[in-house]
Formats: structure tokens, sequence, C-alpha cells
């Protein structure tokens, strides 16, 4: 269980991976709090600045251990919804690297991601209702917002999966790659986010996350206020200087 989820580093990035290839990557209370506290470790370190979560053996996660489930354990942490991430989103950006299946829970991780970068091999579905279950962990609340209802609907409903090329379609992929590779180019993906401005990247994300639940009027002033400080800050100083001295930008997170 010590090893059941790997963080590592690779410059600004951190890399979550989820080390049960033997059960499928599936969740467990355990797997929740590391993962948990993982991304709590990224959202509070000034040198970390853009995850990557991934599944180790070639999958990404079959979703809710169902023996652990069947045991009265649900990878839930409390008031943070499925592994700490699906209810309270991340502050930084998230990268999913997938390959072969994301299913349920597994598939609701990669919905609380900001990017998805899936091996051609890859599959994704959410069959909690072929089980007798509802998928809790955000695909049921969410997949009818990030798709048109019918095709939500196709999915919650039907339990069937689909393909990358498919998820892709619809929009719920951001790039097919080669089995084997998602890792390597959703680390690239995660290092172009890191090079930028830290403070400016976590106020487009709240923007652009937060945003459909506002009015065009409250957009325009919850916009506002997140960008006034951005504006005024030493990094916004410091991104037009290089700019004007044809260097890269040193960040400060200030």
């Amino acid at each position: 269980m010590a090893d059941d989820v790997i963080v590592t580093r690779a410059g600004a990035v951190q890399i979550i991976t989820i080390n049960r290839p033997q059960a499928r990557n599936a969740l467990d209370l355990s797997v929740a709090t590391k993962i948990c506290a993982a991304v709590d470790e990224l959202d509070s370190s000034a040198e970390l600045r853009a995850g990557v979560l991934t599944g180790a053996g070639g999958i990404f996660s079959a979703g809710m251990d169902l023996k652990a489930f069947l045991r009265g354990e649900r990878p839930v942490i409390e008031g943070r919804g499925l592994c700490g991430i699906t209810r309270t989103r991340p502050r930084k950006p998230i990268v999913a690297a997938v390959e072969g299946w994301a299913l349920a829970g597994g598939f609701e991780l990669v919905l609380a991601c900001d990017l998805v970068v899936a091996s051609s091999a890859a599959r994704f579905g959410v069959p909690e209702v072929t089980r007798g279950l509802v998928a809790a962990g955000g695909a049921a609340l969410t997949l009818a917002r990030r798709l048109p209802q019918n095709l939500a609907l196709e999915l919650l409903l039907t339990g069937e999966p689909i393909d990358a090329a498919r998820a892709a379609e619809i929009g719920l992929v951001n790039r097919v790659v080669n089995p084997g590779e998602a890792a390597e180019k959703a680390g690239r993906v995660a290092a172009a986010i890191a090079a930028n401005g830290p403070l400016a990247v976590a106020a487009t994300k709240l923007i652009a996350t937060s945003s459909p639940d506002w009015t065009l009027a409250q957009g325009w002033e919850r916009q506002s206020e997140i960008v006034a400080p951005v504006a005024a800050s030493a990094d916004a100083r410091e991104g037009a200087r290089a700019f004007a001295e044809r260097r890269s930008p040193v960040w400060q997170g200030r």
C-alpha cells in the first residue's frame, strides 16, 4: 500500500501515478488520500506549476475498488469528492495521461483534469448503471455541461464505453497519441503550461472553470476582481520586460 500512488517531479511538473496495476488501478481510500495529498502539495508549492495524473501498467483506472466498497469503504474525501479533486478542483492545471481503460471513477478523475492526452488504445466509460449504481463522482453532474445532453445521456444511461477517437471527436480528449506515449506527451503539455506565468495561469483557469456558473454581468465583475492583482504583480512587469529584452521571463509567482 505504501507505493499504491507514486508522486514524482519533472522540473516544475508534478507526476501522480496510480500504482495498483494488479487491481487495474482501482480506487480505494488509500489511493484517494494520497492523490488528495499530492494535489495539495501541487497547489501549495511555489516550485510546482502543473501536474500530470496517470496510471501504471498500461491502464488509467477501472474506477472504484468494488471489494473495498463492499467493506464499506469509498475513495471519497469529505467535502472534496472522489480522490479529493472532483468536487473541489485543484487550483493549478492537471493533465490526464490515459492509457487503456478509464472507467467509472477512473473516467470521473479524467473529467476532473483540465486537459486529456489519450493513447489511441484508451477507452472511456461510465458503467455504473450496469452495476445498479449512479456515477456520483462527477460524471452525472458534469457530463451534460461538457457535452450535448443526448451524448452525455448515451454514455451515462447505456454504460457503454467509447474509444479515444470518439472521445476526441466529441471534445473529451485534447490529443490522441500512439500507445505508450500518453504520459510523455502529457508531460510536455504540462511543461508548456508550467513555463507560463503562474499567477496568470491560475487566474485564467479560475475564470474559465467558474464562468459557466456566472451571469454575463457577474462574469465581468468577477473577472475584474481576479485579474486586477495579476495585472499589478511583479510577474506581469517581468513578462513585459522579458519580451522587450528578448529573453525568457523569470517568474516569481508574485
